[in-house]
């Protein structure tokens, strides 16, 4: 059985051996980057700087919630504005896996400079396993590139250490609680790195963003209504996709030719397998009216995925 203590005791040590000079780390306010900075900072302390990169590409009013989240942990964040290099970067790109590595590599480059403003030598990263699995390597097949993994140039400044490495998602979980961050980070359900950027099936652009980022706020804002209401349980992780496709649909007497956002929902332990989510039908019915009254300019048509993982991953990229 794991025993979290254990791992925090011993990961904290091999930190303070490994780590001889200054670090940054790429936090997103998720549990894998927040449970690694605070890891990272019982062991080094002071000599430790969190990087909060702003990739446009985040969920509403996420990168300020998420620094006054991390600042409040007693964690040294910074913030950087690097909107305009991302969409610059992921112009024209439709196809996932480039998307992806194209990702990764700006993450690197916007980390590497502020390294140098910092003097460090080492990098952290909030890697768990399943990132290294799906990204393949040896006889695994590359389900997907991790931005973090499969993702990286070959070129890179600074030493890359993975505290959390060799965990899966509800280890990690186990090991926030410990650690005692506050339930909302420890429970808090998956996001992934390259953010909104994968739940835009097709070429990520401003238009994009805007009507995933509020379809998913909606999609989170019903959900979490449902469970606080008493309606169904808190699903492991749930969110909005923008398809790369028009349907024709109808506001009152006018034609409308607009996109389709898929709802998905799932049940799972550690991110490897996955069940759909069990939503009831009014809790659905409400969400795809809010989205289509919403983003009546935009959106025609709302589905909800029923696929389990396999055959389905659970983001779509």
């Amino acid at each position: 059985m794991f025993d979290a203590q254990k791992f925090i005791d011993g990961t904290v040590e091999e930190l303070k051996r490994r780590i001889s000079g200054n670090a940054i780390i790429g936090v997103s306010g998720g549990v894998d980057s927040t449970v690694s900075a605070v890891l990272v900072e019982n062991a080094i302390g002071e000599r430790l700087r969190c990087v909060l990169v702003d990739t446009g590409y985040m969920r509403e009013n996420e990168i300020e919630n998420n620094g006054r989240l991390l600042k409040k942990l007693g964690l040294n964040v910074l913030i950087v504005d690097a909107k305009d290099r991302f969409f610059a970067g992921l112009k024209g790109i439709a196809e996932p896996e480039h998307k992806r590595r194209v990702i990764g590599e700006l993450f690197i480059r916007v980390f590497e400079e502020v390294a140098r403003r910092e003097n460090a030598r080492y990098f952290v990263q909030g890697t768990i396993a399943p990132d290294w699995i799906e990204s393949g390597g040896g006889l695994r097949d590359t389900i997907k590139s991790h931005h973090n993994v499969g993702g990286l140039p070959e070129k890179i400044e600074f030493e890359i250490v993975e505290p959390l490495r060799d965990l899966y998602k509800d280890e990690v979980r186990m090991v926030g609680k410990r650690l005692g961050l506050p339930e909302e980070i420890y429970e808090r359900q998956p996001f992934p790195g390259p953010g909104l950027a994968v739940r835009i099936l097709g070429e990520t652009d401003s238009e994009s963003v805007r009507i995933v980022r509020e379809a998913c706020a909606i999609v989170e804002e019903e959900i979490e209504k449902a469970v606080m209401n008493g309606q169904m349980k808190r699903p492991w992780q749930y969110f909005a996709v923008l398809l790369p496709c028009k349907t024709v649909g109808v506001h009152g007497d006018v034609r409308m030719y607009g996109t389709v956002v898929s709802v998905r929902s799932v049940e799972s332990l550690d991110g490897m397998s996955a069940a759909y989510s069990k939503i009831p039908h009014s809790v659905l019915e409400t969400i795809s009216v809010r989205i289509t009254n919403t983003l009546k300019d935009a959106v025609s048509r709302v589905v909800f995925d029923i696929t389990n993982k396999p055959p389905g991953t659970i983001e779509y990229e």
